[in-house]
């Protein structure tokens, strides 16, 4: 009885490990973990191309395998690299900006790139290449770039309070007026407006910054990053600053009594973001995969239609239909010629900062935002 017992019981065991190798190999589902900002990339929305779902088809029809990408957002460096750097999450992709990429680089927590692994780099225009922030080319691929500038809806604000920084500071629209959740940006635009470098190592030109910032913070309705969307969209805010290709998403989803409008001040943030691996991907290979993917023409025209960033990819730029698509007019303010943004990349982009000076202005920063 013991003996007809343990010959049925082994073959429960012999069927269920035949039924595993015949069934677990094809349900197997690869993942890919991918951190990137709010807003951008092509998610579907509005008919558009969805980015996510067309790869994770794309990868299994070219390699046989299932793959399920899950795709987080964050809404500043800051809230990105405190998330990484506290060890409590695991991502393989992220897309930091310039002055983020060097940081993480230099405190070792991006990965090299295999570039075998990503021949669309050739696409890449050579004005994005050798940067500060990854003079080699080792960390990062450059995903897009822009500048920053002053939003406002012009059936609120005067024309004769155009042209610079100071539109944050008219205490005319107080309570109307919103300012970065995020210490680089939110200095920058009292550092340009006084003349100072925004990347300083006195602490005294911060200090100055931040005494402007005081000055403004009776004025400013909500300090926000994502928020500014709706805000601006709804008119529930007349005025912010932020980043020129989320411009032209505001102005596609403004309400009917809203027109808002946008100019560059002299003094701006050129920046660029980048896609690349942290220290704490899980697979490799498969992020530079998806690098790839995204620097190939179908996803990389749709992510640039639909974010509206200008994109130092050839495929890009050099497309008749895109430029046919975004409109002539939206394509001169995004596209800049290269040497002029290498001149003013050079002296207005953020750089790093030390330790220290990371510190205190961190700490000036929290004070102004419990003031």
């Amino acid at each position: 009885m013991k003996k007809l017992i343990v010959l049925v019981l082994a073959a429960l065991l012999l069927l269920g490990s035949l039924a595993c190798l015949a069934g677990c190999g094809s349900s197997k589902t690869l993942t890919l973990n991918v951190y990137n900002w709010g807003e951008y990339i092509a998610d579907g929305s509005e008919d558009s191309f969805d980015t996510i779902k067309e790869f994770e088809k794309w990868y299994q029809a070219t390699y046989g395998e299932k793959i399920k990408v899950n795709y987080d957002t964050y809404a500043s460096n800051e809230d990105m690299y405190a998330k990484l750097s506290a060890g409590a999450v695991s991502y393989d992709v992220i897309v930091p900006s310039d002055y983020m990429v060097a940081r993480m680089r230099e405190e070792g927590m991006l990965l090299k790139i295999d570039f075998s692994n990503i021949p669309n780099y050739s696409y890449i225009e050579d004005t994005f290449k050798g940067l500060y922030y990854d003079p080699e080319d080792a960390y990062s691929v450059p995903y897009t770039y822009g500048v920053t500038g002053v939003i406002y809806n012009a059936n609120v604000v005067d024309e004769a309070d155009l042209g610079g920084w100071e539109l944050l500071w008219n205490d005319k629209y107080a309570g109307d007026i919103l300012q970065y959740n995020n210490s680089r940006d939110g200095f920058a635009t009292a550092q340009y407006m006084l003349g100072l470098s925004v990347n300083s190592t006195d602490k005294a030109d911060w200090d100055a910054a931040y005494a402007k910032l005081k000055e403004q913070a009776p004025l400013v309705k909500s300090y926000v990053m994502d928020e500014i969307f709706n805000m601006m969209e709804s008119g529930e805010a007349s005025i912010g600053s932020y980043y020129a290709g989320d411009y032209f998403t505001m102005i596609d989803a403004q309400a009917d009594n809203v027109d808002l409008q946008f100019y560059y001040p002299e003094r701006c943030n050129y920046f660029v973001d980048a896609m690349c691996i942290p220290s704490c991907c899980q697979n490799k290979e498969l992020a530079e995969i998806f690098i790839n993917y995204m620097l190939s023409e179908e996803p990389a025209i749709a992510n640039a239609e639909y974010i509206y960033y200008a994109s130092p990819n050839s495929v890009v730029y050099n497309s008749e239909t895109y430029v046919d698509d975004i409109g002539e007019d939206v394509y001169d303010i995004l596209y800049m010629d290269s040497e002029h943004f290498k001149e003013n990349y050079s002296e207005y982009a953020f750089r790093n900062m030390s330790p220290e000076m990371l510190d205190y202005v961190n700490t000036l920063w929290e004070n102004l935002k419990v003031g």
